[in-house]
C-alpha cells in the first residue's frame, strides 16, 4: 500500500507536466498496415531506435537482470503487435537489442537520430526518456553507469534538463522509501499462491501478474504518467514478493 501512495504523489507530479504537452499520433496498427518489415526499417524506425536504447540501458551495469528481462521480454510483444508479421518483427527486435546492448560507441548517435525523429513531439520524449528511467531503477539499484547513460540520452534527445533532473530525483526518493513485505504470508497471498505450491507454480502466478501488471509503453500513449507509475508500483511489489520467496526457500 506504502509504494501505491508513492506512485500517486508521483502520479501528480507527472500529470502536471504532461499537461503542458500537446497530444501525438500514437503508435497503433493503423500506423503501421503499410510497414514493410526488414531489419534495416526497423532499425530506423523510431521504435527500433528506442529499443536499442533500451538494450544500452539494460546492460549498463554489466548485466540483464532477471526482472529486467521479463520487462523487456514483454515490451518486445507490445510492440511487434502492433506490426505487420508481429512474430518477425519480434524476432528482428531481440536480434537488434542483442546487438545493441554491448556497444558504446554509438550510444549519442542513436541517440540523436531517435531525437530528430521526435524532435517536434514532447510527449514521445516524455514517454521514451520515462521508460528508460524506470528500467534503470526497476531492479532497486541505480549504478553509477547506468547514470551516466541516461544522462547521455537525454542530453543527446534535448530533453529539458530540469524536467529530466525532477523525474530522476522522484524515482530516486521513491527507491529510498520502498521496502519489501515483511510478512512472507503477504508475499504468498500477493501472488496469489499457497505455501504448499512449487516453485514452478509460483513464478507461472508470478510471471502472469508481471504481464499483467508491467509498464507497457504502447497502452500508456496519450495518459498522463500515473498510468506508467501505477503499473511500475505494481510491478516493483510483485518482484519482491517472488524474491522474497525465492530467498525463503533456498
Amino acid at each position: 500500500m506504502g509504494n501505491i501512495i508513492i506512485f500517486a504523489i508521483l502520479g501528480w507530479f507527472f500529470y502536471w507536466i504532461f499537461k503542458s504537452y500537446s497530444k501525438y499520433s500514437a503508435y497503433s496498427k493503423e500506423s503501421f498496415k503499410n510497414f514493410s518489415i526488414s531489419k534495416e526499417s526497423l532499425q530506423r524506425s523510431e521504435l527500433g531506435l528506442f529499443i536499442a536504447l533500451v538494450a544500452k540501458v539494460a546492460k549498463a551495469d554489466g548485466k540483464v537482470d532477471a526482472l529486467e528481462a521479463e520487462l523487456i521480454g514483454i515490451m518486445f510483444d507490445d510492440i511487434s503487435a502492433i506490426f505487420p508479421e508481429p512474430q518477425k518483427t519480434k524476432d528482428i527486435l531481440k536480434e537488434i537489442f542483442n546487438e545493441e546492448k554491448d556497444k558504446k560507441e554509438n550510444l549519442h548517435s542513436i541517440a540523436q537520430t531517435l531525437s530528430h525523429a521526435i524532435k517536434r513531439d514532447r510527449a514521445k520524449q516524455q514517454q521514451f526518456m520515462g521508460f528508460l528511467i524506470q528500467l534503470a531503477f526497476v531492479d532497486g539499484e541505480l549504478s553509477k553507469s547506468e547514470e551516466e547513460i541516461l544522462s547521455q540520452i537525454a542530453e543527446a534527445l534535448e530533453f529539458d534538463p530540469n524536467i529530466y533532473h525532477a523525474m530522476f530525483d522522484k524515482f530516486e526518493q521513491m527507491m529510498k522509501n520502498i521496502t519489501p513485505k515483511a510478512n512472507i504470508s503477504d508475499a504468498y497471498k500477493l501472488l496469489g499462491v499457497s505455501e504448499g505450491d512449487d516453485m514452478d507454480t509460483i513464478k507461472k502466478a508470478y510471471r502472469k501478474l508481471v504481464r499483467e501488471f508491467h509498464p507497457d509503453i504502447i497502452k500508456s500513449q496519450g495518459k498522463n504518467e500515473a498510468y506508467m507509475q501505477e503499473a511500475t508500483a505494481k510491478t516493483q511489489e510483485i518482484n519482491q514478493a517472488y524474491e522474497m520467496i525465492k530467498e525463503r526457500r533456498k
